[in-house]
């Protein structure tokens, strides 16, 4: 029951890239996988150990540097409120730094400026800050540098 030892093993290895998230030992896991596959199919040990290191290399080799580079690019595009960031939007309501309205992507939403000294007129154009839950945090698109 060859094949067995080699679940236990990808078990074993599953359980490490659980906490070291490392990628490699997944991989690995994957290439016991591959060797428990090949000894059920009732190949020898020279073969399930070629398997092994044919899957083991070509994991390391060729879909980690993949893997990694996909994980280290940020998104393209952003999703939900933070996709607001950086609009600009239309002060409806005064804003102050406690309350406001602002028209923003031809929505109302509830506003405060980022500056608490700022108290921006109706009709000003700000530029959004932030999203705090339903609320952008604006700046006067005036005094931006």
């Amino acid at each position: 029951m060859p094949w067995y030892i080699w679940l236990l093993a990808a078990s074993a290895l599953g359980a490490a890239e659980f906490f070291t998230l490392t990628l490699v030992f997944g991989l690995l896991a994957g290439a016991a996988l591959v060797a428990a596959v090949v000894a059920g199919v009732g190949i020898g040990i020279l073969g399930q150990l070629v398997a092994l290191g044919v899957a083991a290399a070509a994991g390391l080799l060729v879909v980690r540097p993949i893997a990694l580079r996909h994980m280290a690019q940020s998104p393209l595009a952003h999703e939900g409120s933070d996709a607001l960031i950086g609009k600009r939007a239309e002060v409806v309501h005064e804003v102050t730094a406690t309350h406001g309205l602002v028209k923003l992507s031809g929505e109302e939403w509830s506003a405060r400026a980022l500056d608490e000294t700022h108290v921006i007129p109706v009709g000003a154009l700000v530029d959004v800050m932030e999203i705090e839950g339903a609320t952008a945090v604006v700046y006067p698109r005036e005094l931006l540098p």
